[in-house]
């Protein structure tokens, strides 16, 4: 769905869609495994030159890999945004301190208008966490081995400590008041 400069000029543009699986592509590490839903509010900001606010609600259900065990991984995320968009040639000359809008999330955008796919596929990746798990308690991969040690403990010892710290250590040791 395209939201025109046009359109947005006369009066705020409702959406609410359901974007099937494959229509938006995210990165090579997650593909989307449901319908992605939305409903939200675009306008156009008043006394502005082109400013545009996207704000709704998007839910979705993607699969990626786990970055620890390397087995896939669901993840649910259901979010509110709120992103304001500025054209790309007003903010060109400007530096990130003074793109801060009282904690909006800001992009760019060229043209005649946004495309509410790229809009959602940016709230989609900003709510994924940092490192993708299949669980809070994966013990992951068996760094000696290799082993999944959620599927199994392969007894290899841990990986022995780093020699460039044991002169560190040793002078702690030194300093360290006995008691």
């Amino acid at each position: 769905m395209f939201i025109s400069l046009q359109e947005l000029e006369s009066k705020p543009v409702r959406f609410e869609v359901d974007v099937p699986p494959g229509r938006i592509d995210y990165d090579s590490k997650i593909k989307q495994s449901r319908a992605l839903k939305a409903a939200g509010t675009a306008r156009l900001l008043n006394h502005s030159l082109g400013e545009i606010r996207v704000e709704g609600d998007a839910q979705v259900e993607v699969e990626g890999t786990c970055d620890r065990c390397l087995e896939g991984a669901k993840y649910s995320i259901a979010n509110h945004f709120d992103l304001l968009y500025v054209p790309a040639e007003e903010g060109a000359g400007k530096g990130e301190d003074e793109v801060e809008e009282g904690g909006m999330d800001v992009g760019y955008y060229e043209g005649s208008g946004i495309e509410l796919n790229d809009v959602l596929r940016e709230v989609v990746l900003l709510a994924l966490p940092m490192q993708l798990t299949c669980s809070e308690s994966c013990r992951g991969i068996c760094p000696v081995c290799g082993q999944n040690r959620n599927e199994r403990d392969c007894g290899c010892a841990p990986e022995s400590t780093n020699d460039r710290w044991s002169k560190l250590k040793s002078l702690r040791e030194e300093i360290t008041p006995r008691s």
